[in-house]
């Protein structure tokens, strides 16, 4: 289950043309700087000044969407395991009920959690997961209207205590772990931290001017920075990138496996 608002596809893309624009803004500001030698007299003043505002203010956003993301992805964790504890709660607790209404009901907690893991290994296909989270939507409604015949019939009142507010616990983890997949910084910050990267490529740049072209330097300023955006981009889409929160479903699967 993901956010199709970003194509991840076109990460590696989008990568590619920060790197480029990176090395392109050194050039620029590097060539800037050789005909800056050739007019004026002197090392410019404030160049220093204005390197560390910029370089500081570009480590900052940096950290803080860095952080954001890393603590995205934790809560993400946290809530496939806090969903694998609510559906095994709540299917432990039908064994309250019934006979003749436990095996039933049995069988379509079996159901919708293979749908639930279904859904995670949709990956990118949007139209799959809506079709998914549809099915899951029904299979709620199906548990709850057997959970509630069933109590009917239970020989034991206070079974309705602890029965439905393990089911809403199950249902509403749902709509948390949808909600999450949403939730990621506004894009303006994605663009500021793009043109900040360009700009401190081009303080770079013209401060290199005044000597031979260093490619080695230039290549790992450029690499470092694009690099980490592109893992804080990969942090915040957890089920489709190289970093995942894919292991920790496992955690589901052994829910699923226990119910055999």
């Amino acid at each position: 289950m993901i956010d199709t608002g970003f194509d991840w596809t076109l990460a590696p893309l989008v990568w590619l043309l920060l790197l480029g624009g990176m090395l392109l803004s050194t050039e620029v500001g590097r060539r800037l700087r050789i005909k800056h030698l050739g007019t004026a007299q002197g090392e410019p003043k404030g160049l220093g000044a204005v390197q560390g505002a910029v370089f500081g203010l570009m480590g900052l956003v940096m950290a803080f969407t860095f952080s954001g993301a890393a603590s995205r992805f934790d809560h993400r964790r946290d809530l496939v395991v806090e969903e694998a504890n609510d559906i095994g709660t709540a299917y432990l607790r039908i064994a309250l009920l019934p006979e003749a209404a436990r095996g039933p009901l049995q069988d379509k907690f079996r159901e919708y959690l293979d749908a639930r893991l279904e859904t995670y290994r949709a990956g990118t296909d949007g139209a799959r997961t809506r079709q998914l989270l549809q099915q899951t939507a029904q299979h709620q409604s199906q548990i709850w209207k057997m959970a509630v015949d069933a109590i009917e019939h239970a020989s034991s009142p206070p079974v309705s205590a602890l029965i439905f507010p393990s089911l809403n616990d199950m249902f509403d983890i749902v709509t948390t772990r949808t909600a999450a997949t949403q939730m990621h910084p506004p894009a303006v910050v994605w663009v500021m931290l793009g043109g900040l990267a360009l700009v401190c490529s081009l303080l770079v740049g013209y401060d290199l001017g005044g000597v031979e072209r260093n490619w080695l330097h230039l290549l790992t300023f450029s690499l470092l920075f694009s690099l980490t955006l592109y893992v804080i981009i990969d942090m915040e889409y957890p089920r489709v990138g190289l970093i995942r929160v894919t292991a920790i479903d496992r955690v589901l699967q052994d829910v699923r496996e226990s119910m055999r």
